[in-house]
């Protein structure tokens, strides 16, 4: 019961509003009780009554319709619609909290969580898990009550006409608590497995979708059709195995309550016939018996229901349970300023407790305002180097300082407000060109952002576009090209002016024309301030105060360009390479 424990913390600000649903409700529920005692009246008092005359039986039943009348169309309809607008006002609001919970959470969580899930899957959760939740707050938490509350008022009724009709009628209810609770427990767990099947479905979906010009360009329809086939069929066995279970407990539940009515009717039909009970209280009965089993039939849909909510809680839990890789410790300082010193201090790194190290005792010091370059072969430990600085992943010993600092003793993000990232594949928003260079700082003034889109050299091609700044760029921002995608990339870091700037494989895979434009921005971006640059093209990166050569971890070589050349060690090995290979292309492309 954990998860109800849990998730009653986000109800409690709401308990106010709950109760006054419940109570608004007891009055909704309670009206009907009386259509029964009505119709005993009518029969026992009005129909059956010697003594009256016509026109008093005529006057008494107009009275007493006429009352009816104005509770049920009058008093009625503003109770229910209190009613039902309150409990989905609370419902809507507590899954607000929890989504919003959630979300600060996903920002929270590790880029090795990311590497490891599904976007469709965490998507499910936020999104399906979350909803199916809101039933324990309409259901759970109101709707239960008020229908025990309504079989309570109608059992009192009852016992007050006929105390032992009153006991046959709910003779069977503890059979029918005992099916309830022997259905219960594996309702429960099949429901999770249905819901985890779904998020497999919805998983897969999103992957395929994101990656539809690969199956496209490689002909592999009929082959993805199969993988999802065999997704959507893992989720049809659980739905079917769910059903099934479901329908064993609708088929013993509703057996027992449609006997209940019987035993009455057998037993008040003999008292009716015996002399010892009136029609009137007779009629009276078999319709308490309707508001006391419907209510009971809807218990049974609630712990249905409510068992899909809680493995639905289970599942929203079990991801905020996900721990955070990055932590701020407790007198964890905001980084206010940095001028722009950096030290790797015998720095090593590995991804799991299980792996090898990909850094073994890195050591390095960057003063304020340099350029450098890290090199070397892929898989060497360049772009992990680089992500250290940021805490995307903290060392596994050593420590990085910023200004004479140690990162881990400030708030990661305010370390990561000072640093300027430029990716390879830098991922834009599907809203505009304006909305994703103001991400840099999102209370930017529109000059202020064009001033940056000017020095990014991204000015020109964005005028020229439909709409110009206001161009929506697609989902990953599909609509532009790789060297337009860059250029907006850099506006925003020029828009947010850190003092910190890592350039990760920035220029690669870009065009002759659109690799000068953004190379000149970069060299704009990087003047005054501390800059690492991660390179394959060595040509790039001539220019770097220090070019470090990174090898297995290790830093084999340093220096300017011309420095390393002159030591002809593997650097100069590695430019001589790419040189003849740029030669080759440019003489093959002549």
């Amino acid at each position: 019961m954990g998860s109800i424990n849990r998730y009653m913390e986000f109800v409690k600000p709401y308990k106010g509003k709950i109760a006054l649903t419940v109570l608004v409700g007891i009055a909704k529920f309670s009206i009907p009780l009386l259509m029964p005692l009505i119709i005993k009246y009518v029969i026992d008092d009005i129909i059956n009554a010697d003594s009256l005359s016509q026109s008093a039986k005529l006057d008494q039943l107009l009275w007493i319709v006429g009352g009816a009348f104005f509770i049920f169309l009058v008093l009625r309809p503003p109770i229910e619609y209190i009613r039902q607008y309150l409990a989905q006002w609370i419902g809507n609001n507590i899954l607000y909290d929890i989504r919003d919970k959630l979300f600060d959470h996903i920002q929270r969580l590790s880029l090795r969580f990311y590497s490891q899930t599904k976007t469709g899957e965490i998507i499910s959760r936020v999104i399906h898990d979350v909803e199916q939740t809101k039933t324990f707050v309409i259901t759970g938490l109101m709707n239960i009550w008020l229908d025990m509350i309504t079989i309570v008022i109608a059992v009192i009724i009852m016992m007050t006409m006929n105390f032992w009709l009153a006991i046959v009628a709910i003779s069977l209810f503890p059979l029918y608590g005992l099916a309830v609770k022997f259905f219960y427990a594996k309702l429960r767990r099949l429901t999770r497995d249905r819901s985890q099947a779904l998020a497999q479905v919805q998983g897969h979906l999103h992957e395929r979708v994101q990656g539809m010009p690969v199956i496209r360009s490689f002909a592999l329809e009929d082959y993805e059709q199969g993988q999802f086939d065999n997704q959507n069929s893992n989720f049809l066995d659980k739905a079917l195995k769910h059903t099934n279970w479901n329908a064993y407990t609708y088929s013993v539940t509703n057996t027992i309550t449609d006997l209940a009515p019987l035993l009455v009717i057998a037993f008040a039909g003999y008292q009716v016939i015996s002399g010892s009970l009136s029609v009137g209280t007779m009629v009276a009965f078999v319709g308490y018996m309707d508001r006391v089993y419907n209510p009971l039939r809807r218990l049974v849909n609630s712990s249905t229901v409510l068992t899909q909510s809680i493995a639905s809680m289970d599942r929203v839990f079990e991801f905020i349970d996900e721990k955070y890789d990055i932590k701020d410790k407790q007198d964890a300082k905001t980084l206010d300023h940095v001028d722009g010193k950096v030290t790797f201090d015998h720095v090593h790194f590995r991804y799991g407790d299980e792996e090898p190290n990909v850094l073994n005792g890195v050591r390095l010091d960057v003063e304020q305002g340099e350029t450098i370059a890290f090199v070397g072969m892929s898989g060497g430990g360049k772009s992990t180097l680089i992500s250290l600085i940021p805490r995307f992943y903290d060392v596994t010993d050593g420590r990085i300082l910023i200004d004479g600092k140690d990162i881990r003793d400030v708030k990661a993000r305010s370390l990561r407000d000072k640093i300027g990232m430029v990716l390879q594949d830098n991922i834009l928003f599907s809203e505009s060109i304006a909305m994703n260079i103001k991400m840099g700082d999102p209370d930017a003034k529109d000059e202020d952002m064009v001033e940056a889109a000017k020095a990014a050299n991204a000015h020109d091609f964005i005028m020229e576009l439909p709409y110009g700044y206001d161009t929506l760029v697609g989902e990953r921002g599909v609509k532009l090209s790789g060297g337009q995608k860059q250029r907006v990339a850099i506006a925003r870091i020029f828009l947010k002016n850190p003092p910190l700037l890592i350039l990760d494989e920035a220029t690669s895979a870009l065009d002759l024309e659109s690799e000068s434009l953004i190379q000149e921005a970069f060299e704009k971006l990087a003047s005054d301030r501390t800059t690492f640059i991660v390179a394959h093209r060595l040509s790039t990166i001539t220019h770097a105060d220090r070019i470090v050569l990174v090898e297995n971890g290790e830093i084999k070589e340093s220096g300017s360009h011309q420095e390393l050349m002159n030591l002809k060690g593997n650097y100069y090995n590695l430019y001589q390479v790419q040189e003849l290979d740029d030669n080759k292309t440019e003489y093959m492309g002549t």
